[in-house]
């Protein structure tokens, strides 16, 4: 699965998802990239957005999106890290066009 790691989300997270092939918006060049406009250049070449930025729901109309999004509840490191199995399991089942909150103990 190809993932874009949003720029709210910590890049070692990436050590997490073992078989899949992750990038950054900036690595991608979309660095300060709104979520809309980045979204709609995510859907052409990826799989699954994975996003810490709690507002995505509010500000985007997700209805007709491709990409699968994943929205974590923290961006910090040590969280995401302690529920590696959660978001693993999280990413091997999310569908193509899915919204998921994943609440990270």
């Amino acid at each position: 699965m190809k993932i874009l790691l949003d720029e709210c989300v910590p890049w070692p997270m990436h050590r997490l998802l073992v078989g899949h092939e992750c990038r950054t918006a900036q690595q991608q060049g979309w660095g300060g990239i709104k979520n809309g406009r980045l979204l709609q250049l995510a859907e052409g070449e990826f799989d699954l957005f994975i996003t810490s930025d709690q507002n995505v729901r509010y500000q985007q109309n997700l209805a007709g999106r491709k990409i699968a999004i994943l929205e974590l509840s923290t961006n910090k490191l040590r969280r995401i890290e302690a529920a590696a199995n959660l978001i693993q399991a999280t990413v091997t089942s999310i569908k193509s066009a899915e919204f998921r909150q994943l609440e990270i103990p």
